[in-house]
């Protein structure tokens, strides 16, 4: 008997009531703390998760197939989280493998994964879902109406599909369970919900799928629902009733405020979460502190869906990037640079283009008047004693991208304006060149849920035995 299967068993019998899941890290990559990690192991966790990807990061790295964290941070908090995992022989539950969840992604990580095992003389049974789903499967559910876009995006078209660089679908609950079912003891996911990750346990023991998912929806940010919020590992012990949640880091609070303030994060609406499988009511959720540190959540309802969904996310190039890097601190420049922006691109187009069609985009954004947002102060432009000017050029090719933002580096330097007093320069410069070539853009060019008959023919499982794997069962 495997320690899923025991688990399970324990609490089918009673002997069990609840299940320990140690949070790791909110993104595994970017560095997990040593000390509270180790406190975590101490607590005897019955399964250990990390959620490693994110739409935040933007879509270049589902667009590039890279990782958005460095690989020798990633080794690290991987070489934690196993080395963790097998000294209790629990299960190691990973998410959204290598930032976007496509295959080079997913490769990536079982390239680590392998050398990590090799290096420390590891052995486990390893299982792997690719999210990758097919142009093919994608026109079939466009062609026959299961396609429909979120958010402010346009309909999909198939030529949207052909032209992105990498399509990934998020699996949900089902394919975690499908792999935990067979007693791997390392499961990586390619693209998936971050709370599949943390819930599939709890609900194949038969805890209430509400309270799991609300319990995933927490702890996938390790100890951010705490005050004050960090990324130190969290404990969460969830049982039919509710679930408790705990920071590994003493100095971090998970307060009933702070946790029920978690329920904003990436949720349109706070009351709802919304998962392939169906949706989570929040209405009558109830926060309770059991003391300074420690919340009791209960009350999440689980309401199945009509059919299920997945999301789709692909990335598209569209051309190259490069940026200008500068900074202003004359009034008068400042009072004027609405005007002395929209000038400059007119002056930078006669100069790259002369008579041929622009192809290009340059754009700037004002940080310290509207950089984030516009301010609206009754019609009254803002006057700070300082600017921060980021000047962007989308363009065919890194060539013609970097002659646009070197063309306006020099004509915004020495642009004349009414008012100036100085003709040696109108501009600060952090460090040389200002001029940054910040290589292929990309854009997401899906986003849309599909509809879906059977989920588990688009995440298929796959099986690997890392090490003496042989040896380490017959001396168990």
């Amino acid at each position: 008997m495997n320690a899923i299967e025991a688990l399970l068993d324990d609490i089918a019998s009673g002997r069990r009531r609840s299940i320990r899941i140690l949070g790791a890290s909110g993104q595994l990559g970017y560095g997990i703390p040593a000390a509270a990690f180790e406190a975590g192991l101490a607590r005897r966790p019955d399964m250990i998760g990390c959620d490693m990807g994110s739409i935040d990061i933007g879509p270049a790295y589902l667009g590039s197939g890279k990782m958005a964290t460095s690989r020798s941070s990633t080794k690290q908090d991987l070489r934690r989280v196993l080395g963790g995992a097998r000294r209790l022989g629990i299960p190691l539950v990973i998410g959204s493998a290598g930032s976007a969840g496509a295959a080079p992604h997913l490769e990536g990580t079982l390239e680590l994964v392998r050398e990590i095992a090799a290096e420390d003389g590891l052995s486990f049974t390893l299982a792997y879902m690719p999210a990758d789903i097919s142009r093919s499967v994608v026109k079939a559910a466009l062609r026959e109406g299961r396609i429909r876009p979120m958010d402010t995006m346009p309909d999909l078209t198939e030529a949207d599909v052909d032209a992105a660089a990498h399509i990934v679908g998020q699996m949900g609950v089902e394919a975690f369970q499908r792999a935990l079912r067979t007693g791997a003891d390392v499961i990586i996911a390619g693209r998936a919900c971050d709370t599949g990750i943390f819930s599939a346990l709890p609900i194949m023991a038969g805890l209430p799928v509400g309270l799991a998912i609300h319990m995933a929806k927490i702890v996938e940010c390790a100890s951010l629902c705490c005050r004050p919020g960090g990324r130190d590992a969290i404990l969460a012990t969830i049982d039919n009733e509710g679930f408790e949640l705990e920071s590994m880091n003493p100095e971090r609070a998970a307060t009933p405020a702070s946790v029920a303030g978690h329920s904003l994060y990436e949720q349109a609406d706070p009351f709802t979460i919304r998962e392939p499988a169906g949706a989570v009511d929040l209405s009558n959720a109830r926060f309770e502190a059991l003391d300074a540190r420690r919340t009791r959540v209960s009350g999440a309802e689980f309401r199945p869906a009509p059919r299920q969904t997945i999301k789709l996310e692909g990335a598209v190039a569209i051309g190259s990037r490069a940026v200008l890097l500068c900074a202003a601190a004359d009034p008068s420049f400042i009072h004027r640079i609405a005007g002395v922006v929209d000038r400059i691109k007119d002056v930078v187009r006669d100069l790259v283009c002369e008579n041929a069609p622009e192809d290009y985009q340059l754009a700037f954004r004002l940080y310290g008047i509207d950089g984030v947002r516009p301010l609206d102060v009754d019609g009254v432009p803002p006057s700070p004693h300082e600017v921060f000017i980021l000047g962007e050029c989308l363009a065919p090719n890194p060539e013609r991208a970097m002659q646009v933002m070197r063309t306006t580096k020099q004509y915004l330097l020495h642009l004349g304006f009414e008012g100036r007093m100085s003709t040696a320069g109108n501009l600060a410069f952090p460090f040389t060149p200002p001029e940054v070539d910040l290589g292929p853009a990309y854009r997401f060019n899906i986003y849309h849920i599909m509809e879906v008959d059977d989920i588990s023919s688009l995440f298929p499982l796959r099986h690997e035995k890392i090490g003496n794997i042989d040896r380490v069962n017959a001396v168990a």
